[in-house]
């Protein structure tokens, strides 16, 4: 396949997020490299977002409203409708540190015909004020059973072939928080895909407001994903729940 024609697919999903959603839009719309689809997946929002995104349809390829259960049953309609060479996702709240991001994505998977997904760094902004940082997530590259000791890459910043979601399936909607990690772990830990760490920070994220259970919750998820693939062996890891804590607290999970 030719360099220029590696198709990207995009999919954001979305609820009730008319207040940012504009700015996901121009992320995608601005990048230099012009062969993506954006997929919007909206969960029949009444705040007038589907009102504005009507109004910016010239920026998008695709969009559909309609009830779902929650934002990974949302991402698999998206991978379902994707017809790119390579997914990736944008939450409605977030957008790309610049325009050059797919480009860089592009690069590498020309660069390295037999791999299969990259990720990057991310920057958690501010909801308001998204020009103030206030933290960072920082990836490295993976090594085989980093998964187990608490590591995981950014999930907006994961890019993959299309391919390896028909392998290996989408998410698991039996986790209402954690199936982006059950879904990288299966990918890269189990199926042990060809994989890129890229030291660039690709996207900002604004942060929000979550409840303590969510982190509880999170948490769980996790435990319960790790003991799935990892039997009993997982206690060696998780006598050490601070270091994946630490790091839920740093994230604002959202619905959307």
């Amino acid at each position: 396949m030719k360099n220029d024609k590696l198709k990207v697919s995009i999919i954001t999903v979305t609820y009730n997020c008319k207040s940012v959603i504009l700015d996901c839009l121009n992320s995608v719309a601005s990048q230099s490299y012009k062969n993506i689809e954006h997929i919007i997946i909206d969960g029949a929002s009444t705040d007038g977002t589907l009102t504005l995104l009507k109004s910016k349809s010239e920026q998008f390829s695709q969009l559909i409203s309609e009830p779902d259960s929650g934002i990974y049953e949302a991402m698999n309609k998206g991978i379902e409708l994707a017809k790119g060479d390579i997914i990736g996702f944008l939450n409605s709240d977030d957008f790309y540190e610049n325009n050059n991001v797919i480009s860089k994505v592009i690069r590498v998977f020309n660069d390295n015909p037999s791999l299969d997904a990259c990720y990057a760094d991310l920057k958690y902004v501010d909801r308001i004020n998204i020009s103030k940082v206030k933290n960072y997530f920082k990836s490295s590259k993976f090594v085989q059973g980093s998964f187990f000791k608490g590591w995981f890459p950014p999930h907006p910043t994961f890019f993959v072939h299309r391919s390896v979601y028909n392998r290996y399936g989408k998410f698991n909607l039996n986790y209402n928080i954690a199936a982006d990690i059950d879904l990288m772990l299966r990918f890269l830990e189990i199926n042990k895909i060809h994989v890129q760490y890229i030291p660039e920070f690709f996207i900002k994220m604004r942060t929000g407001g979550a409840s303590y259970k969510n982190y509880l919750e999170s948490l769980n998820e996790i435990k319960n994903i790790k003991l799935k693939y990892h039997g009993s062996k997982i206690r060696v890891y998780f006598d050490n729940y601070y270091s994946i804590f630490k790091h839920y607290i740093k994230i604002i999970l959202r619905k959307y």
